[in-house]
C-alpha cells in the first residue's frame, strides 16, 4: 500500500508534504496542519450524515485494525504508524471491539 501511494505520488508530482488549498485544490509543498485535517473530516462525515464522532485518529485505529485482520503483524503494524512502542499500536487495535455472531448466541434466557 505504502509503496503504491508513494508511486502514484512520485508519477504525479505530488510530495509527501504537499498539501492543497482548499478552495482551489491546487498543489502546494506545505504539510497540512492537523486542525485543517481536522475540519475536513468533519465535513466530510456532515457531508455524509454520519453522526458518529470522527476524528483524525479514528482513522489512524480503523488502518491499525484493518491491517493486523488481514495478517498483518504488530511490529509491522508500529513501524507503519511510526510508534516508539507497540504498547501503543495495540491501543488502536479495534479487533476485539467486534462481537461475533456466535459469541451473542450463547446468551440464553
Amino acid at each position: 500500500m505504502v509503496r503504491r501511494v508513494r508511486s502514484y505520488a512520485r508519477t504525479s508530482g505530488i510530495r509527501a508534504t504537499s498539501s492543497a488549498f482548499p478552495k482551489t485544490g491546487a498543489l502546494t509543498g506545505n504539510a497540512m496542519w492537523q486542525q485543517d485535517a481536522y475540519r475536513m473530516i468533519q465535513r466530510r462525515a456532515s457531508d455524509a450524515s454520519i453522526k458518529t464522532r470522527i476524528g483524525n485518529h479514528t482513522f489512524r485505529a480503523t488502518g491499525i485494525t484493518a491491517y493486523l485482520k488481514n495478517k498483518g503483524t504488530l511490529e509491522a503494524a508500529q513501524h507503519i504508524a511510526n510508534h516508539e512502542s507497540p504498547r501503543t499500536t495495540k491501543l488502536y487495535d479495534r479487533r476485539q471491539d467486534e462481537i461475533s455472531l456466535d459469541e451473542v448466541e450463547k446468551i440464553s434466557i
